[in-house]
C-alpha cells in the first residue's frame, strides 16, 4: 500500500475531490503544519508528500529542505504546490522537491502527477457529471436513455430496456460544444437503483480518437469548475 500525505489548506481540496484518490492501495494522511508532517513521515514514512510552498508556520520550501537533509526520512516524494511564479519555481528546485503543481489545482492535473511519482496506473473511470441523453440501439432495436456520468472510458446509463451484462449496443450522444458521439459500447455492470430503476456501467468498444479527446476535454472544463 502507497501512502500520501497532504499538508495544510490541500486537505480541503482532497476532501472535495475524494474520488481522486479514493483506491485501496493508496492511505491518505493529513497535517495542519509542517511540524505536524515532519512528525507523520517520521512515524509512517509515507511515500510522497504534497504540500503548499507558501503555508504558515513552515514554508514549503524550509519543509522540503529539512527532508532532504535527514537521511532518514529523505527517501520520500515531495511535490509542492505554488503560483508558478519565477521566483516560485526557484525555490522549488533550490529545496530539492521532485516536482510542483501550479494553482489552481486541476484534479486531472493532480491525478497525473499522483500516479506518476506513487507508480500507480492512471484511472481510466475518472468521472464527471453529465446529464445527456443517450440513443442507444441494441440488436436491431433503438431505445432511450439517459447518461448520469461519463469517463474516457464509459458511462453509466439509466433505462428502462433490460439489458445484461455483456451485451453490446450502439450509443450516440451530445457533448456541450462537440459533435455528435457514436460509438459501440458493452454492459460490464448493472446497478440497482431508487424504485427498482436500473442503470447500468457501459465500456467504449473501438472509440475514435477524436471522440475520445473531446471527452477527455469535457472532463477536464468541469473538473476545473467542479
Amino acid at each position: 500500500m502507497k501512502k500520501v500525505l497532504i499538508v495544510d489548506d490541500l486537505r480541503t481540496f482532497i476532501d472535495k475531490e475524494k474520488s481522486i484518490l479514493d483506491r485501496s492501495d493508496i492511505k491518505i494522511f493529513t497535517a495542519t503544519s509542517g511540524g505536524e508532517a515532519l512528525a507523520v513521515h517520521k512515524a509512517e514514512k509515507v511515500d510522497l508528500i504534497i504540500v503548499d510552498l507558501d503555508m504558515p508556520g513552515m514554508n514549503g520550501d524550509k519543509f522540503c529542505s529539512i527532508i532532504r537533509r535527514d537521511e532518514v526520512l529523505k527517501r520520500v516524494s515531495i511535490i509542492i504546490t505554488c503560483d508558478g511564479t519565477e521566483s516560485d519555481i526557484a525555490r522549488i528546485r533550490q529545496c530539492k522537491a521532485n516536482s510542483y503543481i501550479t494553482k489552481p489545482i486541476r484534479p486531472v492535473q493532480f491525478l497525473e502527477s499522483v500516479g506518476r511519482f506513487l507508480d500507480v496506473p492512471e484511472r481510466k473511470s475518472y468521472r464527471v457529471l453529465l446529464k445527456a441523453r443517450v440513443e442507444g440501439k441494441f440488436g436491431n432495436e433503438p431505445f432511450y436513455c439517459s447518461s448520469q456520468n461519463i469517463s474516457v472510458s464509459g458511462l453509466l446509463i439509466e433505462t428502462e430496456k433490460v439489458l445484461e451484462k455483456g451485451d453490446v449496443l450502439s450509443c450516440s450522444f451530445f457533448l456541450p460544444g462537440s459533435e455528435c458521439i457514436v460509438t459501440d459500447a458493452e454492459v460490464m455492470r448493472t446497478v440497482r437503483g431508487a424504485e427498482n430503476s436500473m442503470s447500468y456501467g457501459v465500456r467504449f468498444l473501438d472509440l475514435r480518437p477524436s471522440f475520445k479527446a473531446a471527452i477527455a476535454t469535457f472532463i477536464e472544463k468541469r473538473s476545473v469548475k467542479s
